[in-house]
């Protein structure tokens, strides 16, 4: 014989309510997915190209800086070759007048040592933005 079973007791709940998403909310959920995915590979793609001329940019830029920097260097390297060779000459004249006594030639001498002395190879240069144009211009002629 079997045991008679015991009724389960409690309330019982109302139907499940339908989806809360019906058929043409999902489509629109998935039509926002893919519009959304599809944006994102737009965006990402100007983004990469983007980045790639700020790369290119720099390395053209870093280029001509390097550039106008061994320029630089080749003018200053001459300019103070030349100043140290009048140095040399107008203290040879120095040497040369005080031994002869002669006190005008050594204030000359002196006078153009000092005044030398004073000046900046960089201020025979002139105006920054000038020498900025001419860096600037690939057909501009440097004379050194």
């Amino acid at each position: 014989m079997t045991a008679a079973k015991k009724p389960v007791e409690g309330t019982v709940l109302p139907p499940a309510p339908k989806s809360a998403l019906p058929g043409v909310d999902a489509l629109s959920a998935l039509n926002n997915v893919v519009d959304g995915t599809l944006e994102l590979l737009r965006v990402r793609e100007e983004e990469r190209t983007k980045r790639a001329n700020i790369y290119a940019y720099a390395t053209v830029e870093v280029t001509r800086i390097k550039e106008a920097g061994s320029l630089l260097k080749q003018y200053l390297e001459h300019v103070f070759a030349e100043r140290s060779r009048t140095i040399e000459g107008l203290f040879e004249h120095l040497d040369d007048a005080m031994t002869r006594g002669d006190g005008t030639a050594a204030t000359a001498a002196l006078q153009g040592i000092v005044d030398l002395a004073k000046s900046s190879p960089l201020a025979d240069m002139g105006d920054l933005t000038l020498v900025r144009k001419a860096l600037d211009d690939p057909d501009h002629v440097w004379e050194l």
